[in-house]
């Protein structure tokens, strides 16, 4: 992985030397600590990507550092153990907290760029499919073959060869994100992390250190915008973050660097950043409801995604594209869309836009058995996508309150769901993590993020 971090931890001078000019020959950047303190304190600066750890140190053997950072939320990245007296013993236990490999000196030199490079890559992939753990695996193409959509593609191809910062305009459901994995995709920065900050999915008393992340005396936590060093970072509706929060998100871009909740020095930031809304930003700073230095940052280069009502002539290629999509994807028979079908669709208005089609043509699939899509079904499934009527605004079902807005009835669904899940899992968060399809590290902050402790299982005050 070119430029990656690699922080060395060694209380021999010569081997931090040595490994340090080895590693700068091949293209990545080093750290160098003599220390476990001083590892700490690297890692507090600057994330590394990867980190190879001596076992006998001064202060504070390899072993321990490597406990104490899996104990705090899981290794920061891939660890790599040093030893000149290694056991197997120790290796097994290096190995059980987490460790990718173990390595004796005299180190090998061309052992070490060989686990080096497999670690930074297993790390890649580990990433990349957290990020798609986290929501429904969408395709990535940008598909239409109407002018419209000829030009959007044009644009994305001209836009990803350069780092500038993009703005994507379009209704919900258009594909935002999509165009924006796109970009990621298409750019210099396709092998570094693709992370998606959803403002309104974010518990409003923790955004801050969700965003910006958090150290303190026991460690340090790294927030969604840390995260996205070296990679693409994805910011969707922004609008929906507090005044306070915009304000400091647009010194952070505007700076390249941030402060941790409770540090006390700045991190550097290396991401492009790619912003997505449904919303009119311009009537919204009009207003004063969305803060204009933070406008015209984003909008160094605009996109606008046309909504789906307006490229009809895309629909059959679309309706094929999903129906091969998902047939491959989720092994289902793959079904024909004939002409009166795909007739139908183009006279349909499509208030979903693309989310909407996606969705309908998986519901097909999974539904239909005949080779071909009739008309009838296809009526039905129309029929079943209209919007019910919303219950009443004092309505509160299963302790869910419907006058709510909805970022706080999210909240409180997801705290009660946990909590309940929990329970279930006796007060194990690794069974809980199990049970709900999420990474323990990512449960950890979601629990924080909406104030629940998991060792009482009870909601902090």
């Amino acid at each position: 992985m070119a430029n990656a971090r690699v922080l060395v931890v060694d209380d021999e001078p010569d081997i931090r030397q040595t490994v340090r000019d080895i590693l700068e020959d091949e293209g990545y950047v080093v750290d160098l600590a003599e220390s476990a303190d001083a590892a700490r304190e690297a890692r507090r600066q600057q994330r590394p990507d990867l980190v190879l750890l001596d076992i006998w140190m001064p202060d504070l053997d390899g072993i321990s550092l490597l406990r104490e950072w899996n104990e705090r939320g899981g290794l920061p990245c891939p660890v790599i153990m040093i030893s000149g007296h290694g056991t197997v013993e120790t290796a097994v236990e290096a190995t059980r907290l987490g460790a990718w490999d173990f390595i004796e000196k005299p180190i090998s030199l061309a052992k070490l760029l060989l686990v080096i490079s497999r670690a930074l890559e297993a790390s890649r992939l580990k990433r990349e499919n957290e990020g798609l753990r986290r929501q429904l695996p969408a395709p990535i193409e940008v598909v239409g073959s109407g002018k419209g959509m000829q030009a959007l593609r044009e644009q994305v191809e001209r836009i990803a060869a350069h780092d500038t910062w993009v703005l994507i305009q379009g209704e919900p459901g258009t594909g935002k994100e999509t165009l924006a994995r796109a970009l990621h995709e298409r750019s210099a920065r396709r092998s570094g992390p693709f992370v998606t900050v959803a403002a309104g999915a974010i518990a409003r008393d923790h955004a801050a250190q969700a965003l910006f992340g958090s150290e303190d005396a026991s460690g340090v936590q790294l927030g969604l915008i840390e995260q996205a060093n070296g990679g693409t970072l994805f910011l969707d509706e922004l609008a929906d973050l507090d005044p306070e929060l915009q304000l400091r998100l647009s010194s952070v871009l505007e700076r390249r660097s941030m402060m941790r909740c409770g540090g006390h020095e700045s991190v550097a930031i290396d991401a492009r950043v790619i912003a997505a809304t449904a919303q009119d930003l311009e009537a919204l700073v009009a207003a004063g409801r969305f803060r204009e230095e933070l406008y015209y940052q984003l909008k160094v280069v605009p996109l606008t995604v046309p909504p789906l009502r307006d490229r009809i002539d895309d629909i059959p290629e679309l309706l094929r594209y999903h129906a091969d999509y998902f047939a491959n994807r989720d092994k289902l028979p793959y079904r024909n869309f004939p002409v009166a079908v795909q007739n139908r669709l183009r006279n349909y208005p499509w208030p979903g836009n693309l989310r909407e089609l996606r969705n309908l043509v998986q519901r097909l699939l999974i539904l239909g058995n005949a080779p071909d899509v009739a008309l009838e079904e296809v009526e039905q499934a129309l029929g079943a996508s209209m919007p019910i009527a919303p219950p009443a605004p004092s309505a509160v079902h299963d302790g869910i309150d419907f006058a709510l807005p909805l970022r706080e009835a999210r909240e409180q669904f997801e705290r009660a769901y946990l909590l309940h899940q929990l329970g279930v899992a006796g007060g194990s968060v690794g069974k809980l993590a199990k049970a709900v399809g999420m990474e323990r590290t990512h449960l950890y902050r979601k629990l924080k993020d909406l104030g629940v402790d998991p060792r009482t299982g009870a909601r902090e005050g």
